[in-house]
């Protein structure tokens, strides 16, 4: 018998025969539903954790598969799975009302099915579907599992030694020593980070040389990327859109001015960057360029449209926050800016005008109630009803300037901490993901201070929600690192 978080699976189930990859990708169908990043658009912080760990999962699942491989170093996971109703009238899954919850695993098995059955496990979701997949495996075992799942079995040492198995505990007590602290993983992956560096160095020379190239030859205000591609994905790209210059320089000078975006999809977004889609052709590219003079009339009629938004609101800025909000194009945010407008004219709340200056909204696609975000917004649905919507920003106006203090205070706090740590360091370069926050980033950057850290010397530091050594170098570390002895 093998026993997984009080879960019991003889190991007939586990052992009558592997499962393939696409059969892997299918049983975990139920998982990749609960935490699918498109689910979580008004939630950028908690999307991009989860595009990161489906990202190590998926380099995971693929290093099972290979032919000849030993055995993986344990790789913890973070994900945030939705609450779903289990037994809805209707028969469907639904989103429940309490959101989504923060499920962590460390990943250290053999095979695609134990992999596939730790991970469900983990996230408390079921596992008999998985049964369907092995045809050597009656419903009974599943069933007991389901029975006794409060009753966790803990094998004798001789068990283990006896029939070769491996000893979940003494698994656990491995990855405990190898998840530890920050200087142990500095010490386990310096010198291997330092490596990736030294070997991008050039191609990020090319990197700068082409973007400021492309930048000055198209008169551009930036290019970004939306994405944490690799060095050289970034210089194909920008090769790419240089021989398109070459091509049809004059229907690319459209975007004077503009900020550039490589990302998924061709378009204009909410804000008036220009996306190119990474998997169009240069087809596609051209088309979108031709089109920007109309896209720019577009964005002026929705500017036109915020404003009276604002005028009938007593005020209150519309922005659109692109860290904190799905990607929308330009037409799909107009799209909602319109029907909310709309609703607001027929219905005629009466604020007072110029009575909310100074404070922010953002509108929300996927929300029935209005609330206040941390950093001072407004998150107004775009179906909210008019009367809650209007006590609700006149009882939260105040907070709401509150809280726009604090960010400000906090933004200039972390400035000045990340500052002090690049400069303590050394650092080359220190910069977030969007979904850490400021509170997160001042606390980890107070810790960080209190460090002597001669590894860092030189190095591209990232403060994530994980540790990773990524391809061009760049080392990754969770805010909330620990150090010194781990406790348990």
């Amino acid at each position: 018998t093998f026993c997984h978080k009080g879960k019991i699976f003889p190991y007939c189930f586990l052992l009558s025969r592997a499962l393939s990859g696409a059969e892997a990708v299918n049983a975990l169908r139920p998982f990749y539903f609960a935490v699918h990043p498109d689910f979580f658009g008004q939630h950028p912080r908690e999307r991009e954790v989860n595009e990161n760990s489906l990202k190590r999962l998926s380099a995971y699942l693929e290093n099972l598969q290979k032919p000849g491989f030993k055995s993986l170093k344990p790789t913890q996971l973070v994900f945030y799975v939705r609450e779903t109703d289990q037994n809805p009238s209707d028969g469907q899954e639904h989103f429940s009302t309490s959101g989504f919850r923060a499920v962590k695993f460390t990943l250290h098995t053999r095979d695609l099915l134990s992999t596939v059955l730790y991970i469900l496990n983990s996230c408390s979701l079921s596992v008999e579907h998985v049964q369907s997949l092995n045809t050597n495996v009656h419903s009974q075992p599943l069933k007991e599992a389901k029975r006794t799942s409060d009753r966790p079995i803990k094998w004798d040492k001789s068990y283990y030694s006896f029939t070769g198995f491996k000893d979940p505990d003494e698994d656990l007590e491995q990855v405990w020593r190898t998840e530890t602290t920050l200087t142990s993983w500095l010490d386990n992956n310096g010198k291997s980070a330092v490596k990736k560096l030294k070997n991008s160095l050039p191609l990020r020379k090319e990197l700068d040389r082409l973007k400021d190239e492309l930048s000055h030859q198209l008169q551009l205000s930036d290019i970004r990327w939306q994405r944490s591609w690799g060095i050289a994905h970034r210089c194909s790209q920008l090769h790419s859109l240089g021989r398109l210059a070459q091509q049809n320089l004059e229907t690319l000078k459209n975007a004077k001015g503009c900020t550039i975006i490589f990302t998924d999809r061709s378009g204009m977004s909410a804000v008036g960057h220009v996306m190119l889609g990474t998997m169009d052709v240069h087809h596609h590219w051209t088309k979108l360029f031709e089109r920007l003079p109309s896209y720019f009339d577009l964005q002026r009629r929705l500017t036109h449209l915020e404003d009276q938004i604002s005028y009938l609101l007593g005020g209150i800025q519309v922005v659109y926050i692109e860290e904190l909000q799905p990607v929308l194009t330009l037409e799909e945010y107009y799209s909602l800016l319109d029907v909310f407008y709309n609703r607001l004219l027929k219905s005629r709340i009466p604020f007072h005008p110029r009575s909310l200056r100074g404070l922010q909204m953002i509108l929300n696609s996927d929300r029935y109630a209005p609330s206040l975000h941390e950093l001072g917004h407004f998150n107004i649905p775009v179906l909210c009803d008019p009367a809650n919507l209007q006590w609700f920003i006149l009882t939260k106006a105040q907070q709401a300037r509150e809280n726009m203090k604090r960010k400000e205070e906090l933004k200039v706090i972390e400035d000045g901490l990340m500052q002090a740590s690049t400069k303590k360091f050394s650092l080359e370069k220190f910069y977030k993901e969007p979904s850490v926050s400021s509170i997160q980033m001042v606390d980890c950057c107070k810790r960080l201070l209190e460090q002597s850290l001669p590894y860092l010397q030189g190095m591209h530091l990232c403060v994530s929600h994980f540790y990773s050594v990524m391809q061009d170098g760049d080392l990754c570390i969770p805010w909330n690192w620990k150090n010194g002895e781990a406790i348990k």
